[in-house]
């Protein structure tokens, strides 16, 4: 096996026993990428240089018998909406495509106290609207399994280069499923913490009510030590929760018996493929012989969860791209009679059309005439939405879903905006609710694509759903036959 293919924890191992440098794993990767990365276009910027001498940094660390952290020297790959100092941060968006932010955002300086190793910035749907990664300015990416397929988004890069062994594990955001999606089509592990428990700052805003940064991985095990890394108290982010955080890598191996998991049946109805269905119906089966409780529930405002989540983060996105005027940063029309045509040309020229069809169905749900019937309607409905989980989690430890309702589509596949909206119907509650939840990848559909099924808990219960995720990840092994060569 070659180096690029480990976890980050056996590779800490075989750091801390010298049995390899940082800088050869490194070297390793970045082979794995001039291999790979023609074929799959996971990155809008490599960091090869700065990555190098990050690893002989640790290197120099261990020969000197210093303690190191568990990422130190591991390569990690960072999306492109996440600021990394003196490195653009585009959003694989034509607005920002000449953006070099000053400062780290704060899971950055996390991982810099970590040692990680930063591969590079990879790419997704603009300003992470979309879910293909067929909506980025300059280049669109491929699945690993199979190159005719998209990877999923809005981190759709994220996923395809760990999916595609282009880096150890990477750093995605979530507003809608854009962490969960991209994994269960990479066949990877993606994890959506509980709102506020990672902080933001730093991070481009899409729908700031939703959006959270989170971890894609090649275990779970992986998932809960960049967890571990990645949580804690932000002072510059007001959603923030000051609170202690446990070590998620501890009870990992507790297993199953005594949890008790809920089947809510709205997941396994209409839209949903036989194949997603059985899937699910086949980790709830596992879950049982492994000693847990699985019970059928309901959670009966699902329904309403896909249009309460295009209107709020229409709404949000409008207001929150309303910065990029062509005046303070980013790009700017040229030729202009005055300060009017200024900001309508640099917007219409540099947004695409999807966040041009957000931006405009968001200024309008907030307008004066219509906010009472959309905006204000569907925070009521978000607000009961979160009372049907509240509910569940009294009777239940976890929730097991689909994460998504098919596998992967070809690319150009799926080009009809409500088409592609509707195939989030699985992951967009856990959002408005604000639930941590996670993707494993546990089936293959008859196309060969990988299927992913969604562990759902209470609030602030990562180590309930990363216990759970690495008892149910023992029970199954999903190998990709089509890595690129």
């Amino acid at each position: 096996m070659e180096l690029y293919q480990k976890t980050a924890h056996e590779l800490h191992e075989l750091l801390v026993s010298k049995e390899i440098s940082s800088t050869e794993l490194t070297q390793s990767i970045f082979a794995r990428i001039d291999e790979a990365e023609d074929t799959i276009g996971a990155y809008t910027a490599l960091l090869r240089d700065s990555a190098l001498e990050k690893a002989a940094e640790v290197d120099k660390k261990i020969a000197a018998g210093d303690t190191i952290a568990p990422l130190a020297g591991i390569p990690v790959a960072i999306k492109d909406n996440i600021c990394l100092e003196g490195t653009p941060t585009t959003c694989s968006s034509k607005m920002l495509d000449n953006f070099v932010p000053p400062y780290d955002a704060t899971v950055i300086t996390k991982l810099r106290a970590q040692d990680a190793v930063f591969t590079g910035k990879t790419n997704m749907d603009e300003f992470a609207m979309g879910n293909t990664t067929e909506t980025a300015y300059r280049h669109k990416t491929k699945n690993s399994w199979n190159t005719d397929y998209v990877p999923g988004g809005s981190s759709g890069g994220s996923a395809a280069c760990v999916g595609a062994d282009e880096a150890i594990a990477a750093l995605g955001s979530d507003t809608g499923g854009s962490i969960r999606q991209p994994a269960a089509f990479c066949g990877v592990v993606g994890l959506k913490p509980t709102y506020g428990t990672v902080s933001r700052s730093g991070v481009v805003a899409f729908a700031s009510s939703l959006d959270q940064v989170g971890p894609l991985t090649k275990d779970v095990t992986d998932s809960a030590i960049l967890l571990n890394a990645l949580t804690g108290y932000d002072p510059k982010e007001t959603t923030s929760r000051n609170i202690t955080y446990p070590d998620f890598t501890q009870g990992l191996r507790d297993g199953a018996k005594g949890l008790t998991v809920g089947l809510p049946k709205e997941y396994l109805e209409r839209g949903v493929s036989d194949e997603a269905k059985k899937a699910v119906l086949d980790a709830a089966a596992a879950y049982e012989k492994l000693g847990a409780t699985v019970k059928e529930c309901s959670l009966p405002m699902t329904e309403y969860a896909l249009p309460v989540y295009q209107i709020l983060s229409a709404a949000e996105a409008s207001s929150n791209l309303a910065r990029f005027d062509g005046i303070k940063y980013g790009y700017q029309a040229q030729d202009v009679k005055d300060l009017d045509e200024l900001y309508k040309k640099s917007r219409s020229e540099a947004f695409g059309a999807e966040v041009k069809r957000r931006i405009m169905l968001g200024a309008y749900t907030l307008s004066a005439g219509y906010y009472d019937a959309y905006y204000k309607k569907a925070l009521q409905v978000r607000t009961l939405v979160k009372q049907d989980f509240d509910t569940a989690f009294e009777s239940f430890d976890l929730l097991i879903t689909p994460t998504t309702p098919d596998t992967a589509w070809k690319l150009g596949g799926k080009m009809n905006p409500m088409e592609l909206y509707a195939a989030d119907i699985c992951t967009v509650a856990i959002n408005i609710a604000g639930v941590p939840a996670l993707s494993l990848p546990y089936a293959l559909g008859q196309n060969g694509m990988p299927l992913g099924v969604q562990l759902i808990s209470k609030p602030l219960s990562e180590a309930t759903l990363l216990r759970a995720a690495f008892a149910l990840e023992g029970t199954v092994s999903i190998k990709n036959p089509g890595k690129v060569k």
